[in-house]
This record gives C-alpha cells, structure tokens and sequence, in this order.
C-alpha cells in the first residue's frame, strides 16, 4: 500500500489545535499517567459518496443494508453507526474511535456484495477505516477516506482513498470527493452521571501556559489566535460565556457548544451567495500599455470595482449568486467596472474599453468569466471573455467562505474581439481569484485591503506579483509609464505578438504598427506630430 502523508498532515493539525474537555476530563489529563482519556456515546454518520449510493440503488438494481445497529437516512441516504467508543489523547489532542454496525452492498446484476464493518475515525490520523469483506475474505482497517478535521467535527470534507475505489469497484473515485463526515457524541441520559468518565465536554483551559491542553481552572475557551481544532463537543456544556469554567454539573444536550470559536451560522452545502470579492487584473501587459507612452491613456475603476496601487490588479465587490458544495459548482456576479482610455485626441479616445457586470461560473475544474464589454460606445452584454481552470474540482468552505485562488483564465474567441483582435484567443490572461461568503457574518479574507482574496496582487503595494503577461506585476505607473524608457511595456508591445522592442522602433513606429494591428476597433487613426 502507497505510503501517504496523512498522518504527518494531521497530527500537525491536532497538534496545533485544542479539543474542548470537560472538568473531569482535565483532572484525568493534569496527570502524565493518564494522557488517554476513554469515551463512549459517539455516532458517526457519513454517506460515503451520494453519486455512489445512485449507481448502487439504480443502475446496479442493489441494495444497502445496515445492520447491528447502523441506519440509512430516508431517500437513500448517509448511513449512521452508533455506539463509538475509544480514546482521547489528552496530549496530542487527538482522538480514536470504533463505532457499531455493518453495512452489505450488494447487486445481483453486478456481481458484487461487499460488508463494511468496524468503522473507525482516528482525527490523529485523519481518516476513515472500516473491515471489509469479500468473497468471504475479510481485509481489516482498510482506509477509506482521507478527513479534513475540524473542531466541530460536523460537515468535515472527505476525500476517497485509492483503496476505497478498489472497494467501491472503479479507479475514478480514487482521489474524488466523497460525502462529508459528522461525529457526534449522543448520551442516552440527560443527567450529568449519565456522561461517561472522561468525555470531552468543553475547549480546555488557558493556553497561556504553552501547554496544549492548557490548565484546569483556566478559561474555557482558547486564546484568538489559537487555530480551530477536533471538538468531540456534541455533549456541550452549554455555557452562557465563552470564557466560563468547564462545569462538571453541566447537562449534555447531543448538540455542539453554542460558545464554541464555530461560526453562528452554518452554511448549508447549497445555497444562496450573500457578498464576496473577485480578484482579477485583465492582463498585466495590457494594463501597461495603456498607461505607457504609445496610448498614454487611463484606467478607472467605479461602480464598486478598486485597483490596487502601482497599476495592480483589480477587486470587483458585492458578490451575488448561488453555490453548490457538493456538486462542485458556483455562479457569482460582482459589482465595479474598469475602464481603459487611451491614444487621445482633441478629447476623444482611440481606445475606450469598458468591462463591468462580471460574472464566474464554476462547475467541477472549469468554468467562464463574462462581462458586458462596451468599447467605443457600443455595449455588449454578457460576452464569454475568458474559458477558467482552476487547480481543483472541488469547492472547500472554510469559516462558511468559499476561496478559489490561482485560476487560470484563458482569452476566448468573444474575448479576442472585444479586445479588437489586439490579442489571439487563447492568450493567457491574469488569474482570477474569487472569494465569496455563504452566511451573514462570515468574514471574507483580504477585506478592505484591495486584494480580493488574490494571492500576489491587488495588495495595495504595487510590488511585482507575477510575470509580464499571467502575473499580478506594476507594468507601469497609472501615471504613465514606469521603470525604463519603454514605458513599462517590458520591451514589447503588449502581446500583439509581437516582441520587437519599442525603443528599436521609435514611439511614432509603434503608435503606426499598434493602429495597423487594428488596436481595440479605434475608429480613426491619430495624427502625428512626429
């Protein structure tokens, strides 16, 4: 079996995390005899992957069956495995458990029957294990899913293992997405002498020690900086404060702690889009030839879209749309617009480029960028600019924000044109970056800063982010050319495919081989004093 990083990639997780502990808890991990604490009253409810479930139940005509105590959800649904019980490890804060249960799949058509059995989740490790056995041949804790751990422990991304497609019977799920993972803990009594001995009930006391688990007696939450951690908390103490003591007479109520470091809201894995913020430059050689010497123009962000210092990138505001987690899809729309003005004469432009009304969609790895593109005057609406591919499928949610940076945009046919053939589809344009918020009160990164959630732009800073063509860079000052005597066009017109240098060429030559190139439909040709 491929070794595989988790472990090291976990622990380092847990390790810089806390998981919340009750009062008797503490006692039992103040002493370095007792570093593993029992538990019990867990459930685990993860639907392996629902397209799987589909496939099972309609065109294999198969079936699941849960027994000794597991479940499946209505409408063919996640399937649930009671009674976990196992340990907490006080010092690496971490924790392993073995639930209930079996699960058989099975179809007839196809030739398959396989039974999942002693399902386990060790967020040490950060994964998912369970026997399983076929032909009459049990494997033991064969891992099937790889787990983003967090302090909830609900909604935790998965991602199949390459022994979970051998199980599950095709090489496409190795690697792919599966159902999200919940553990939770559900005590049969309400009274507190019903808790078992030792269950993490509350975030541990005050880190100020340096001491992972922090001190008995010390504030039951972690310090602000303190990053999110497993929080096998679903016995919540129900503290009115988050700085209260852990309570040993606290009542267990089977839901998470309402003065956990969790956001107020969760996001659902559909819906609505409630604000966020796209990140994009065009194209860092075009923004330069625009303000350099040949168009000597201007470029202008309103309407809610900003521009970083030093010709930077561009941030459009005020995301609206709709997101899918699961299906790995988004469509977001975005306030600003950004206007390119230049080769001027007697007041009237040459060049007069506008982009507004952004929108991105997203579906898997792929997607488009569309604006409505008004050049000259005449406007254009919801023309394809640019063909994206983003790094990966998947759509991640962290703090009910979803970030997808580094997309590489691609200019498109309609895109060509709108820039008047200046450029060739297929040319590479700046990545995108977008981030959007799913709740309310969920807090976009790079908020207020110019970025957009971009990575090596629209910092505010107009230091050089990137390479002349895909990267975020200066190109140029808005006030007309930066650096060297060509302007900030890097030694080039700006990719008209073209590499001759324009100081070898005069400024008089490059104004006449850009108009000759037909730049952005100018309507007549400037007139030339030299």
């Amino acid at each position: 079996m491929p070794a595989r990083p988790r472990r090291a990639l976990a622990l380092a997780a847990a390790v810089a995390t806390t998981t919340a502990l009750g009062a008797t808890a503490l006692a039992a991990a103040s002493s370095a005899s007792a570093a593993e604490v029992p538990l019990s009253g867990y459930e685990l409810t993860w639907g392996i992957k629902q397209s799987y479930r589909t496939y099972v139940t309609t065109y294999a005509a198969g079936s699941f069956t849960p027994a000794g105590g597991a479940s499946q959800a209505a409408d063919n649904g996640a399937f649930t495995f009671p009674g976990g019980s196992g340990t907490y490890d006080s010092t690496a804060h971490t924790l392993d458990l073995g639930f209930q249960g079996s699960l058989t799949v099975a179809s007839e058509a196809h030739g398959f029957e396989i039974v999942l059995s002693d399902v386990r989740f060790d967020s040490g490790d950060a994964e998912i294990t369970a026997d399983v056995t076929r032909d009459g041949t049990t494997t033991q804790d064969v891992p099937l899913a790889d787990v983003t751990v967090t302090r909830a422990m609900t909604g935790m991304e998965t991602r199949l293992t390459k022994e979970a497609a051998d199980v599950l019977g095709s090489k496409s799920y190795e690697g792919a997405a599966g159902d999200p993972l919940t553990v939770v803990q559900r005590t049969e009594s309400g009274t507190p002498g019903d808790t078992p001995s030792g269950t993490p009930t509350d975030v541990p006391g005050d880190t100020s020690s340096g001491s992972p688990g922090g001190t008995p007696g010390g504030s039951a939450s972690p310090s602000a900086s303190e990053p999110e951690s497993p929080a096998p908390s679903a016995s919540a103490t129900g503290s009115a404060s988050p700085s209260a003591s852990p309570s040993p007479s606290a009542t267990p109520t089977g839901s998470p702690d309402p003065s956990s470091s969790a956001p107020a809201t969760q996001a659902p894995a559909r819906g609505e889009i409630v604000d966020g913020t796209l990140g994009w430059g065009v194209k860092q050689s075009f923004r330069a030839y625009v303000v350099g010497p040949v168009a000597d123009g201007t470029i202008t962000a309103t309407e809610g879209a900003r521009q970083a210092s030093g010709n930077g990138a561009f941030t459009f505001t005020r995301a609206t749309g709709t997101y899918d987690t699961e299906a790995g899809t988004l469509s977001a729309s975005f306030d600003g617009a950004v206007t390119f003005k230049g080769h001027e004469e007697d007041g009237k432009y040459g060049l007069d480029l506008t982009f507004s009304g952004l929108k991105v969609t997203l579906d898997g790895d792929s997607g488009r960028l569309t604006a409505d593109v008004t050049s000259l005057g005449e406007k254009s609406e919801d023309v394809v600019l640019a063909e994206l591919k983003a790094k990966s499928p998947a759509l991640k949610a962290d703090g009910d924000v979803i970030t997808v940076a580094g997309i590489d945009a691609t200019l498109s046919e309609a895109g060509a044109k709108a820039f008047g053939g200046f450029y060739t589809a297929g040319s590479a344009l700046d990545p995108v970056n977008l981030s959007v918020a799913l709740t309310p009160d969920a807090q976009l990164p790079g908020d207020g800063d110019g970025s957009g959630g971009s990575t090596g732009a629209g910092d505010g800073t107009g230091a050089a982010g990137g390479s002349s063509d895909g990267g975020y860079g200066t190109g140029g000052a808005t006030t007309g050319g930066a650096g060297d005597t060509t302007g900030g066009i890097s030694g080039g017109l700006a990719s008209t495919g073209s590499d001759v240098p324009v100081a070898a060429l005069g400024t008089a030559a490059a104004v006449t081989a850009a108009a000759g190139a037909g730049v952005f439909l100018a309507m007549r040709r400037r007139r030339l004093a030299e």
